[in-house]
């Protein structure tokens, strides 16, 4: 993998070229006195001293199924003051307030790469939907996956000269509760050719995913030769999707080909294997049945206390629950 592979995935870089289909992103280029925050852990965490009323600030619900219109401006890329206080980022804090206020009032952060996925039990909502900046730093310091776009992003590049790029980013999408995890896809690209597609939540079963398996399948390899194919510069790549009520699909994210990108339903080692020169070959996996669900993310729970499969430990535990239930039973009605 090349630094320019990694690059070009950096949501800043891909979303001029595909904002019209993909969610409405606003950009505000973080101060490096907020990047310093976020990466020092020698003292106690503190959030930013905040410099706005963040209960005046809507919080609307929007539906992102019934949504047309997904061009939209770029959002402020000025560098906040940084001669800012450590704790406190005024000039950030309030383009931040604005951008959340034009989105609708609720967004989603990421930075250059990465969302702060595995810190949604920290925050109030319990996911990843923010109101105001302090609800967005308190994800980001809580975040260990954002130590991967801030220290390591070119850790697996073959001619890496850096640990970080130039600048960082903070990018705020627009917030959808309507969202369905089923209906969001991974989809594998391999010397400019569709290999695979998974199921991005694999740690739960969902009986749609079975009886439209084909239609979805047909539905995400019909974009990607309309929409993504002749435009993504990388021959090697992953990329997100979402499928829509309306069987409309829209454009997540883009990840690169191994590195830090998880393969799902898949290895890396099989899908290394798919030359792609028949578009058939391919396959959109599924979590077939409640028994092949697989470990969330980032979990620290080892694969075996997860795994609920027939001959599995769980399974030999709940046969034995049954069985003195129904030995329970048996002693009452005697």
């Amino acid at each position: 993998m090349k630094e320019a592979e990694v690059n070009r995935c950096q949501i800043q870089n891909w979303y001029p070229k595909f904002r019209s289909i993909t969610i409405r992103t606003r950009f505000h280029m973080l101060p490096e006195s907020f990047i310093s925050y976020l990466t020092d852990d020698s003292g106690p965490f503190l959030l930013p001293d905040s410099v706005t009323n963040e209960d005046a600030m809507p919080n609307r619900v929007h539906n992102f199924e019934e949504e047309d219109d997904f061009q939209v401006s770029e959002g402020s890329d000025d560098e906040a003051d940084t001669s800012s206080n450590p704790q406190s980022f005024p000039e950030l804090e309030i383009e931040i307030m604005e951008s959340i206020e034009t989105l609708g009032g609720t967004v989603l952060p990421k930075l250059n790469w990465s969302a702060p996925k595995d810190a949604a039990w920290i925050s109030p909502s319990q996911n990843l939907s923010c109101t105001c900046f302090n609800e967005i730093a308190l994800l980001f310091r809580s975040s260990d996956s954002l130590v991967h776009d801030l220290c390591n992003a070119y850790d697996s590049c073959s001619d890496k000269v850096s640990s970080r790029p130039e600048s960082f980013y903070l990018a705020l999408r627009k917030w959808y509760p309507s969202l369905k995890p089923e209906m969001e896809f991974r989809c594998f690209v391999k010397s400019n050719e569709l290999v695979g597609i998974s199921q991005r939540e694999v740690t739960t079963f969902y009986p749609i995913l079975l009886s439209e398996k084909d239609l979805l399948k047909g539905l995400i390899e019909e974009f990607f030769d309309d929409k993504i194919r002749l435009e993504f510069e990388s021959e090697n790549y992953t990329f997100d999707v979402y499928v829509t009520k309306e069987r409309r699909v829209k454009l997540i994210d883009f990840n690169t080909w191994c590195g830090s990108t998880l393969p799902l339903m898949y290895t890396w080692e099989e899908l290394d294997k798919v030359h792609g020169e028949c578009d058939d070959e391919f396959e959109l996996r599924i979590v077939e049945s409640r028994r092949c669900v697989l470990p969330g993310l980032k979990t620290a729970v080892p694969y075996d206390y997860l795994d609920v499969s027939s001959g599995s430990g769980w399974d030999e535990v709940f046969k034995k629950a049954e069985e003195e239930l129904r030995n329970e039973n048996l002693d009452e009605v005697a």
